[in-house]
C-alpha cells in the first residue's frame, strides 16, 4: 500500500467520524446543509460528464427590461436586451438568476436545441438570494422535458458541470472545475450574506441562472464571479435554492430569508472573563437588538450566546460543519422558514438561561437596491423627496430615511439648488417617519412658514403659499407628470375619504 492511499484511508476515518459526531449535534440544522457520502462523492468525481437529458433540461433566457431612474424616479431609463441561463426542476417551474429578470418588461425562453422563443411569466423573486421563479403556460414547451432533481452540499475537490449559455457563441456550453471553496459571502444583487460555493469552472456572462451539477443532480446555481481574477466563479448552493423553493410554496409568494435581528462581536481572552465564561464556553456577545426583533423583550444587551438549538457558537461566531469547513452563525439562522423557533443558550452575569426565539424576516433601513418598481417620490417648490430606502416598503408604519435628491430650479428655491443628497430630519420640527408622513406634514401645513430641518443641521424656510403655488409651474416646466408617485396618490386619496366620512 502507498503512503497517499495509506493516508488517504485515515483522513476518510477522520471524516466519516467527524460526520458521525455531528449527526448527533447538528439535527435540523445538519439536514440544510447535507453532504455527499464520500463514496457517492467519489464516484461522482470519476463520471462527471454531462448527459444529453440534463442539457435538454437547460433553458436559454432572453429579457427585455428598464430600470428605474434613481434621480429622476417618474422616469425609467432606456430598454435593454440582456441574456441569462435557467434549468426546469419538478413543478412545471424554472429556476434563474434574479438578476437575469430583474426589472423586466418581457422575458422569453428558448429550449435547447430549438429556435422558438416562448413567453415567461416571474412568479417569485428573491433579490436577496439573487434566485428566480418563471412559470409558462405553453403545453408545448413542456414536451419532453425532464425537470432536474436538487442535490445536496458537495465536497471540495468534486468535480464539477457548469451548464448554460454564456456569451463567445449560441448553443449550449459545458465547462468543468472543481469546488474549491466553501464558505459565506456577500451577494451582490442584494448584499445578504449567505453561503456560497467557489469553483475554477469558467463562467462568464449569460451562464448566470445555469446549473452546477455533478451527475445529473443541481448542487448549485452559477450567479457571479470575481472580478480582475483567475478562474474564481461563485454559485449558490442547493440548501439555498431549496430553502427558496420551499419558502415560495409555504407562503405562496417570496417572503425573503429570516434572522435574530441583533448585533454581535467575537469574544477574546479577557472579554470571556470579564463576562464570567469558564474555559470550557465558547460564544459571542450581544450589543445591539433590532427593534423589529423577536428577541427584544426577551434577551438584553451584553447577554453571551453560547449556543443555537444545541449547536456551541465558536468565539468568532462561526460553527463548524460536517466536513470541517466554518460557516457564520448568520448563514444556518438564515436558513430556517419564518415563524420557525430556535432554542438559545445564553449566560447572563454568570448564570445560565435558555430562551425560545421565533426567527422573523431580516429589517432594513436601507435595502440594497431598487427593483422591479419605481422609486416612490413627492415634489413641492421643486425640492425631489426620495427614500434612501431604494427598494419601497409598502405601510404607513415603515421607517425610513427621506432624502433631498434633486432640486428643480425655479426662483423659489434658487438659494438651495446645492442641496441634494441631503436627509430630512424634520417639518415644522416634527420628525419625519418616512416618505408618506413627509408629504402629510408639508400637505397639511397650516403655518406661514415651512420650516425644514435637514441631516446637517442646514435649515431650508419657504413662504408655504408661494411654494404651494409654484409646485404646478415647476412640473409643468421640468415636464414632469406628478408631483408625487402612483402610491402616495392612492393614500391622498384615502385621507381625503376618510376624512369625508
Amino acid at each position: 500500500m502507498s503512503f497517499w492511499s495509506f493516508r488517504g484511508r485515515i483522513n476518510l476515518v477522520r471524516l466519516l467520524r467527524t460526520n458521525r459526531i455531528f449527526t448527533g449535534v447538528l439535527s435540523d440544522f445538519a439536514s440544510l446543509f447535507r453532504f455527499l457520502p464520500p463514496s457517492v462523492a467519489a464516484e461522482k468525481t470519476i463520471d462527471s460528464v454531462a448527459d444529453e437529458s440534463v442539457l435538454n433540461s437547460v433553458v436559454k433566457i432572453y429579457t427585455f427590461s428598464s430600470k428605474p431612474n434613481i434621480c429622476y424616479p417618474w422616469q425609467t431609463k432606456p430598454q435593454k436586451i440582456s441574456r441569462g441561463s435557467g434549468f426546469v426542476i419538478p413543478g412545471k417551474m424554472i429556476i434563474t438568476n434574479a438578476h437575469v429578470v430583474d426589472n423586466h418588461i418581457l422575458v422569453l425562453v428558448i429550449k435547447h436545441g430549438s429556435p422558438k422563443k416562448y413567453k415567461a411569466e416571474v412568479k417569485a423573486i428573491g433579490h436577496d438570494c439573487d434566485l428566480a421563479i418563471l412559470v409558462i403556460e405553453s403545453k408545448e414547451f413542456w414536451e419532453d422535458m425532464n425537470p432536474l432533481e436538487l442535490g445536496d452540499m458537495p465536497f471540495l475537490q468534486q468535480s464539477v458541470n457548469v451548464i448554460g449559455y454564456p456569451k463567445g457563441g449560441e448553443n449550449i456550453s459545458v465547462t468543468k472545475g472543481v469546488v474549491s471553496r466553501l464558505e459565506s459571502k456577500d451577494y451582490v444583487q442584494g448584499a445578504t450574506n449567505l453561503p456560497v460555493l467557489q469553483t475554477d469552472a469558467a463562467m462568464n456572462f449569460g451562464n448566470s441562472g445555469g446549473p452546477v451539477c455533478i451527475g445529473n443532480k443541481v448542487v448549485g446555481v452559477a450567479f457571479q464571479s470575481l472580478r480582475h481574477s483567475n478562474n474564481i466563479g461563485y454559485l449558490i448552493p442547493a440548501p439555498v435554492v431549496k430553502h427558496f423553493i420551499a419558502g415560495v410554496e409555504k407562503n405562496g409568494r417570496y417572503v425573503g430569508f429570516c434572522s435574530l435581528n441583533l448585533s454581535y462581536q467575537p469574544m477574546d481572552a479577557h472579554f470571556r472573563s470579564h463576562f464570567k465564561m469558564n474555559s470550557e464556553m465558547t460564544g459571542i456577545l450581544i450589543y445591539n437588538i433590532n427593534q423589529h426583533s423577536d428577541a427584544l423583550n426577551i434577551l438584553k444587551k451584553y447577554d453571551v450566546i453560547l449556543a443555537i438549538d444545541g449547536v456551541a457558537i465558536e468565539n468568532d461566531g462561526t460553527v463548524i460543519l460536517p466536513n470541517r469547513e466554518r460557516i457564520r452563525l448568520d448563514n444556518l439562522v438564515s436558513m430556517k422558514q419564518f415563524g420557525e423557533t430556535i432554542l438559545l443558550k445564553i449566560l447572563r452575569e454568570g448564570k445560565m438561561h435558555e430562551f425560545n426565539i421565533t426567527l422573523k424576516q431580516v429589517q432594513r433601513l436601507v435595502p440594497a437596491g431598487q427593483f422591479d418598481n419605481n422609486p416612490s417620490y413627492y415634489i413641492f417648490a421643486g425640492f425631489v423627496f426620495v427614500t434612501l430606502r431604494k427598494q419601497h416598503i409598502k405601510g404607513s408604519n415603515v421607517e425610513q430615511i427621506v432624502i433631498i435628491s434633486e432640486v428643480l430650479a425655479d426662483v423659489i428655491n434658487v438659494e438651495y439648488y446645492m442641496f441634494k443628497n441631503l436627509k430630512v430630519n424634520s417639518v415644522n420640527k416634527v420628525k419625519v417617519e418616512n416618505l408618506k408622513h413627509l408629504c402629510e406634514l408639508i400637505e397639511k401645513c397650516c403655518t406661514k412658514d415651512l420650516r425644514l430641518e435637514l441631516g446637517d443641521g442646514r435649515v431650508i424656510i419657504l413662504d408655504y403659499q408661494s411654494a404651494k403655488s409654484s409646485t404646478s409651474l415647476i412640473l409643468e416646466r421640468h415636464r414632469v407628470p406628478s408631483a408625487m408617485s402612483k402610491d402616495l396618490m392612492i393614500e391622498q386619496s384615502k385621507t381625503c375619504l376618510s376624512t369625508r366620512l
